[in-house]
């Protein structure tokens, strides 16, 4: 039997609020088993809330989200959360 390769990555977002990353998560085939925690088919992702980013007189909220789980099911997972978490700069 092959070991499956275990995936972890830790990545800041910013202006998304958390609630809404939970959202998108439940959309892209997670289940939202508490606030902060959303699981899926070979993955996890744990949610935290961060103090928000500053810049001048301008604030961002940030979170922070763990991704744990299956490098495969990471994989097809990632294109997914990318578009849903790509916002355009001005």
């Amino acid at each position: 039997m092959v070991a499956k390769s275990v995936y972890t990555e830790s990545r800041q977002i910013r202006g998304i609020p958390l609630w809404l990353l939970r959202e998108y998560l439940e959309e892209l085939g997670g289940t939202a088993v508490s606030e902060t925690r959303v699981e899926g088919e070979g993955w996890t992702i744990t949610l935290a809330k961060m103090e928000p980013f500053i810049l001048g007189s301008l604030r961002v909220g940030q979170v922070m989200m763990e991704i744990e789980g299956d490098e495969e099911a990471i994989t097809r997972l990632k294109p997914g959360l990318e578009k849903k978490t790509m916002r355009a700069g001005a």
